[in-house]
């Protein structure tokens, strides 16, 4: 009989994809935990969605247990304490040992402009947030609508550049469209630096499609909420009605000080994600493995002389890790050859309002930079991520009968990562 201890931190995508598809494929002696602090996992993929008055907050939330297989267990508390040197977490209230630990912890939000309304300042990269900016945006009737991206790394790149796009679509249907303008600065030299210059020229064709200002090159450096203006780097000011912040994503805080990073000579922005070795995930510490938006894995090319490439942090690659990571555990346990590698193939739905979407793919490890391409507009695409999004949300149970209904309805030809 096998008997090994296998834990998961976080319930995210990554950690319930890995932890369910462990559970299918191993035999019931290895045991199984989860450690996630949140009850009720609400699906950030739709978060623009819900920031626009397309989705209710119910219908895009579920609770963790219910996206579990029921022989996993799950522990609900907060992670304290990685201590890779006796292979044991720490939490609120339990010790827990490990002969095998994934850490999917994700990303944290730096909180400097979150919740920040009474200012006219807003963000979509939480629940809460998208919710209120839902209101903010039913509200505005005239004026300038600023998104600005604090700074890089950032989860889902493409998510800003969807967001101008979903709200100028809104604000036309309001017919507001010559009393409204957008506008949305980056420190990016243009929009999706990590998916190569062809798909950012697309993208920034779209943008002036929609009449959406568009500012590279502009670090947000301040904000003067009385006066509401924002400052970027560059002396440059601009008065705002409604600001939408992508707030600055820092490494969880139980990393700080862990070991796990050996970037010490990276920027300060780069420095306490877990490193890890590209192809297997694993991290410097044997049988310890990050996936998703917690990890930091290099790819060619830089964005900025003195700033270097990283794999962009999203819910596609978290998903894909999570499966090769499981399949090479399940290798060691069992005894078997490891033929499992993460390739870095990845694609991604760009939302453009109008029930319209690109479906971005391509290689993010191809040199002398990623190779990313995008389709031409579809409404088959956006479904495609309709789709997905019910899939996502379905309990564990009913997953492999909506799988048969993905199948049929022509979504596995759109390369949705569908798989169990």
């Amino acid at each position: 009989m096998i008997s090994k201890s296998i834990v998961v931190l976080g319930g995210g995508i990554g950690g319930i994809i890995v932890a369910n598809k462990l559970r299918s494929e191993l035999p019931s002696s290895v045991n199984i935990t989860l450690i996630e602090r949140n009850k009720i996992h609400t699906f950030a993929a739709s978060y623009l969605w819900l920031m626009v008055g397309l989705r209710k907050a119910e219908k895009i939330s579920v609770p963790v247990r219910k996206l579990i297989s029921k022989d996993v267990n799950i522990i609900f508390e907060e992670v304290k304490k990685i201590d890779t040197g006796r292979n044991r977490i720490q939490t609120e209230n339990n010790e827990i040992n490990y002969d095998y630990l994934i850490v999917a912890l994700g990303a944290e939000l730096d909180n400097k402009f979150l919740n920040k309304g009474q200012d006219g300042i807003h963000n979509f990269y939480s629940f809460y947030g998208a919710q209120k900016l839902r209101e903010e945006l039913n509200k505005i009737q005239s004026g300038e609508i600023i998104i600005a991206i604090e700074s890089l790394p950032y989860k889902c790149p493409g998510a800003p550049y969807e967001a101008a796009m979903l709200i100028s679509d809104l604000i036309n249907k309001k017919g507001l469209k010559n009393k409204v303008n957008i506008s949305l600065f980056t420190p990016e030299p243009h929009p999706l630096p990590v998916a190569g210059p062809e798909l950012g020229k697309s993208v920034s064709d779209l943008l002036v499609a929609k009449g959406i200002k568009f500012y590279p090159l502009h670090q947000l450096n301040k904000v003067e909420a009385p006066n509401k203006t924002v400052i970027f780097n560059i002396d440059f000011k601009k008065a705002y009605n409604l600001l939408i912040v992508i707030p600055k994503h820092n490494p969880p805080a139980v990393l700080n000080n862990s070991g796990f990073s050996d970037e010490s000579d990276l920027p300060a922005e780069l420095v306490n994600w877990i490193t890890v070795d590209r192809n297997s995930l694993e991290t410097k510490f044997e049988n310890v493995y990050a996936i998703g938006d917690v990890n930091s894995i290099s790819i060619p090319g830089r964005w900025h002389p003195d700033k270097p490439m990283k794999l962009p942090k999203a819910g596609v690659f978290a998903h894909s890790q999570a499966l090769i990571v499981a399949e090479i555990i399940k290798s060691k346990i069992l005894g078997k050859e490891i033929k499992s590698s993460f390739c870095g193939d990845g694609f991604c739905m760009l939302e453009a309002g109008e029930d319209l979407a690109g479906f971005a793919f391509g290689d993010f490890f191809a040199s002398p930079h990623p190779d990313v391409k995008m389709k031409r507009l579809g409404k088959a695409w956006h479904l495609g991520k309709v789709l997905f999004e019910k899939w996502w949300l379905s309990p564990t149970g009913m997953r492999k009968s909506f799988y048969q209904f993905l199948i049929k309805s022509g979504a596995k030809s759109m390369n949705i990562p569908i798989k169990l």
